[in-house]
């Protein structure tokens, strides 16, 4: 049976027993506390604390999965994945522990023919937690299971929970028996290979507190609630009902493993184990990364971008390790696309960018490599210089960490020279920075946001905002909260007496009032009050929507008092929504622009627009040349001044895509969305925030700058309206200042310019030339004038002020010529530019042989001059902040020296 089969029966089975059928999430959602999406039940988190209503009783969905937290270890077992389908069933207070039993059971077993799995009853299990005899007995009652196949068993293995503070609770396994051949009898305790876990059903009724493991934390209470959550491992059925050993084996990994194949000298199942891992490793990544650049992500160096950055990395070294030489990236994903597009049909559609953002990556660590590979020649050059066989842990962990260097490819390397790896002391200070890692993890992490406190306004229904057709509206308030807390009443002499500051939040049943939402800052405004209370008035500070639905005013104060249920006026500042529909619209004309000028593939990446500005992020794989800097703007413009109609209207989703609004990657829209049309065909989004009535309105567009802000995704900030004039303004006076100076006619400034600064660059080489020589002459004499230290001669001299850590190294190297054969150190230093102290130091072979080490002798000097330092033990340098420390530095390099 195919995996897409096992899906559609799974949801069919669930739909036909009154569920609703919930499409999956993005991998990435509004969180704290996840990097990505790592369990079937997260979508529905706020349904089981009780923080929202949910709009069904019970639901059925198969939700995309990620769990990379032992990245690492994917590939050694064959049943772990980083990227796995979770199918799901969900009771919010209907049904509970014997319907949630003989649901799952039925489609487990009933027949192919009838809509189920066909497992064999005989060759299943059950676990239960320990002291729950009521599943126990449910098992034997429903599913007729023998008490000798179900299994007690205590908090680690039988009671869920996320990890973090949230709904908990007693969970049962089901179990399946694959048999002798797989390991020895005795069920789930005895030996989990040979009987491998498919489907857990978690009785979610509790809330749990902190905690520092899987069986210590606090259990609060029962939820509001008693809720099912069950979790079926699409993959491991697909597994069992293939025929295969390891998921691996099924329909939507084997084909990548067979295409790498293609390309490796080595072949998968030849015997290898290490070579297995790495096809292993390429399928699981592959898909995945697929998966996450499908929902928005783009390689980065922190959060989920680096994530995906050290995904699409193993995936290469992992091919490189197999012997495949050529690019192989398109291929994978071309592979992975048509695999599993029946079942992600966004992996069909938005290929081309996906495979853009891969391709681009392995360009770019192929360069790594390379730049890898020199750094390790000059460590083993050095290495074998020393005498010693084994290459240092701290360089394979600098080659590492620094250029994502394999340690597979170190130690094949090192191998190759000669040499072994201290893998000992790459494996401590790899611990050390995961321990680092894992405890900046552990102090970001939080409970989810207590929003109980909404959960009767959210379930009232949704805030009307009147916005798009008035900025002044009158409502009334439906709720005030003190830091959280709800209250009948706020005023200002209360909080003239409040001895700290409070976040004050005021509920309206409509307001005109934008919350921030789609890269657009809330709007600034007032609330004011109407008859009795027409003294109070509150500034708008701010604007955030609870729930997607629920409009929340944090405000200050300025007068008077408000009361639950009094009639307001509330207000937008007429100039910030001028400013602020300005930047929105600009925003999308930027967008259009870049898309007619660089095509179809700069697709929005993310965007901030406030009055007068806009910033946008777009995916691009380098920089806009002066050319199409120009053109862009220049687009833009022309569509300000052709004073376009901007047209809003709603309609279904599907039909809006289908129209080539665009959309943002990874974002969450309902089935009836907002279009915002400017210009026809020229700019067509999907949007919910404010924008003016004609293109015209938006004012001239100012680019002031385009850079990266990450692999893949380039930045463009802009201003608008009178902020845009303003801008030129300062540019024309700065320019007509510049002409003035130069005498000559603006037109001519910047050739003047360039020849001043060609001029003036000459001028300092030049200097630079006559320094160097004087510092060369002084040098020749201190070579002479060498000092004798016990059998060292040595030369430490302080260097005339201004000299750079560059010509340093350049006079060292020409006074260790000049003193001779004989053991020698050279330690030079001077005040620098800035306050720097810059200071080198060499030693020749002789010295070497002696037992002087430069990166030892450079510690001496750092220390004195408050700085750091390293090298080698021929070369090595650094850089202080302490003048002062100069004498007592070289002081304490002949001290160092006399000791040794």
């Amino acid at each position: 049976m195919q995996t897409h089969e096992i899906r559609k029966r799974f949801l069919d089975h669930f739909v036909n027993a009154g569920h609703t059928e919930v499409p999956s999430a993005s991998v990435i959602l509004d969180d704290p506390n996840l990097l990505f999406v790592n369990a079937g039940m997260v979508q529905f988190v706020p349904y089981f604390l009780g923080q929202r209503t949910p709009p069904y009783s019970t639901a059925t969905s198969v939700q995309k999965c990620i769990r990379t937290p032992d990245i690492e270890e994917v590939g050694i077992t064959t049943r772990h994945n980083t990227f796995f389908q979770m199918a799901g069933n969900f009771s919010f207070g209907d049904y509970f522990k014997a319907r949630a039993i003989e649901l799952a059971w039925t489609l487990l077993t009933n027949p192919v023919d009838e809509g189920g799995y066909g497992f064999d009853p005989e060759r299943l299990w059950a676990t239960v937690f320990y002291d729950d005899d009521e599943a126990e007995q449910l098992w034997q009652d429903i599913a007729g299971l023998p008490p000798e196949r179900i299994q007690r068993r205590g908090m680690a293995d039988n009671y869920w929970s996320m990890g973090i503070p949230g709904p908990c609770g007693p969970c049962s396994e089901i179990y399946f028996d694959r048999g002798p051949e797989y390991g020895i009898e005795g069920g789930p305790e005895a030996n989990e290979d040979r009987y491998i876990e498919i489907w857990n059903l978690v009785f979610m009724q509790n809330e749990r507190g902190e905690g520092t493991s899987k069986e210590d934390f606090e259990i609060l209470g029962p939820l509001p609630r008693k809720n099912i959550d069950t979790g079926m491992g699409v993959e491991r059925i697909a597994c069992l009902l293939q025929g295969v050993d390891n998921v691996y084996e099924t329909d939507l990994l084997r084909p990548v493993i067979d295409k790498v194949a293609q390309y490796a000298p080595r072949g998968y199942g030849a015997g290898n184990h290490d070579d297995d891992v790495r096809y292993r490793v390429i399928a699981d990544h592959t898909r995945t990364a697929a998966i996450i650049i499908a929902d928005g992500v783009t390689p980065g160096n922190e959060g989920r971008g680096y994530v995906l950055r050290r995904l699409l990395r193993r995936i290469i070294r992992a091919a490189k390790l197999l012997g495949v030489e050529q690019p192989i990236m398109a291929e994978l994903m071309a592979t992975v696309r048509d695999a599993m597009g029946p079942s992600y049909p966004e992996l069909v559609t938005d290929f081309d960018r996906i495979n853009r953002i891969a391709v681009a990556e392995e360009t770019a660590f192929n360069r790594t490599l390379a730049s890898g590979s020199k750094l390790f020649e000059e460590a083993a050059e050095s290495t074998r210089k020393s005498g010693k066989t084994v290459l240092g842990g701290s360089d394979a962990f600098t080659l590492h960490d620094t250029y994502g260097f394999p340690i597979e490819l170190t130690l094949e390397m090192a191998a190759e020279a000669g040499l072994s790896v201290d893998e000992l002391g790459f494996r401590e200070l790899m611990a050390e920075q995961r321990r680092r890692a894992k405890a900046d993890a552990a102090a970001r992490k939080h409970a989810h946001a207590d929003l109980s406190a909404f959960r009767e306004l959210v379930d009232a229904g949704p805030t009307e905002f009147t916005g798009f057709d008035e900025l002044t509206s009158q409502a009334r308030i439906l709720g005030i909260f003190v830091d959280g807390k709800r209250v009948p009443v706020v005023s200002h002499e209360s909080r003239v007496h409040s001895e700290a500051p409070e976040r004050i939040e005021i509920v309206l049943d409509r307001t005109p009032l934008y919350a921030e939402s789609g890269g657009q800052i809330a709007d600034a405004g007032t609330i004011s009050g109407t008859g009795a209370g027409e003294s109070a008035k509150a500034a708008v500070t701010d604007v955030q929507k609870i729930a997607k639905t629920l409009w929340v005013h944090r405000v200050s104060v300025e007068s008077g008092e408000f009361v639950e249920g009094d009639t307001v006026v509330a207000a937008v500042d007429p100039k910030w929504r001028r400013g602020a529909t300005q930047g929105h619209s600009g925003t999308h004309m930027v967008h259009a622009a870049l898309r007619q000028v660089l095509g179809p593939n700069a697709v929005q990446a993310g965007s901030l627009n406030r009055p007068g500005y806009l910033r946008f992020d777009f995916n691009s794989q380098g920089a806009l040349t002066e050319e199409q800097r120009n053109e862009v703007e220049e687009v833009a413009n022309e569509a300000v001044q052709a004073d376009f109609p901007v047209n809003t209207f709603t309609t279904a989703l599907e039909k809006a895509k289908a129209m080539g609004a665009m959309a943002m990657f990874g974002e969450q829209y309902p089935d009836e969305v907002r279009v915002v049309e400017i210009g026809g065909p020229f700019s067509l989004e999907l949007c919910g925030g404010t924008h003016v009535h004609n293109s015209a309105q938006i004012g001239p567009i100012t680019i002031l700058g385009e850079s990266s802000v990450g692999s893949g995704v380039r930045r463009v900030e802009a201003y608008v309206g009178l902020d845009s004039f303003r801008h030129l303004a300062k540019e024309r006076a700065l320019m007509a200042g510049l002409a003035s100076s130069l005498k000559v006619p603006s037109d001519e400034v910047p050739a003047r310019v360039a020849n001043l600064v060609e001029r003036l660059k000459a001028a300092e080489k030049e200097l630079d030339r006559a320094r160097l020589a004087t510092a060369r002459a002084a040098a020749a004499n201190a070579a002479v004038g060498a000092e004798q230290v016990g059998k060292v001669r040595l030369v430490a001299q302080r260097m005339s002020a201004g000299m750079t850590a560059g010509d340093l190294r350049s006079l060292v190297g020409d006074i260790k010529g000049k003193v001779g054969s004989d053991p020698a150190v050279v330690a030079l230093i001077a005040e620098g530019d800035e306050g720097t102290v810059p200071f080198v130091v060499a030693v020749n072979p002789a010295a070497q042989d002696a037992g002087l080490r430069a990166n030892d002798l450079i510690t001496a000097i750092a220390t004195a001059v408050d700085g750091r330092g390293g090298g080698k033990p021929d070369l090595a340098q650094g850089s202080g902040k302490n003048a002062s420390g100069i004498d007592a530095a070289l002081a304490a390099v002949r001290a160092e020296i006399a000791r040794g």
